[in-house]
């Protein structure tokens, strides 16, 4: 752990401890105002963030995964059971993002061209909001992370 100290214009204030709460573990910033009085003082606890986890292979991802069929009755059904989507749980979004992305895989194997690889994208954006995640450069694969460790303890 180590603190972290920045000099700033009092409008900056907010902009510099969301980059750097994007960068690093952070507490709460603790505000003083300079000697001057023209700008303000930050003082922020912080850790570095760590290591991400490689991300798993589409092969090791789905390894346990029933067939995008049985996945495909299973999604629509749990969406006809509860009619209103903001309602349904994490496990709905990460099966029907994990599905979107297999049928994405699939199409880009057999190279038919199709929305699917961006409609797994969306799937994987609403999967990672639901989880309050920060920004990852490719969403598809923080399903396929998630998806591997949801199967493997089920």
């Amino acid at each position: 752990m180590f603190e972290i100290r920045i000099i700033c214009d009092l409008a900056d204030k907010d902009r510099v401890s969301e980059a750097l709460a994007a960068a690093f573990n952070t507490g709460p910033a603790r505000q003083h105002p300079t000697r001057d009085g023209q700008r303000t003082r930050l003082y922020l606890a912080a850790d570095h963030r760590p290591e991400p986890e490689p991300w798993p292979a589409p092969e090791e991802a789905y390894a346990l995964a029933p067939s995008i069929i049985s996945e495909i009755g299973w999604t629509a059904r749990t969406a006809a059971d509860r009619p209103f989507l903001d309602a349904l749980n994490r496990e709905f979004w990460l099966r029907k993002a994990a599905l979107l992305d297999r049928i994405a895989l699939s199409n880009e194997t057999d190279s038919v061209t199709s929305d699917a690889a961006d409609l797994a994208t969306r799937a994987a954006q609403r999967l990672m909001e639901l989880d309050d995640t920060a920004v990852v450069s490719d969403p598809r694969h923080y399903v396929r992370q998630q998806y591997a460790h949801w199967a493997k303890n089920q």
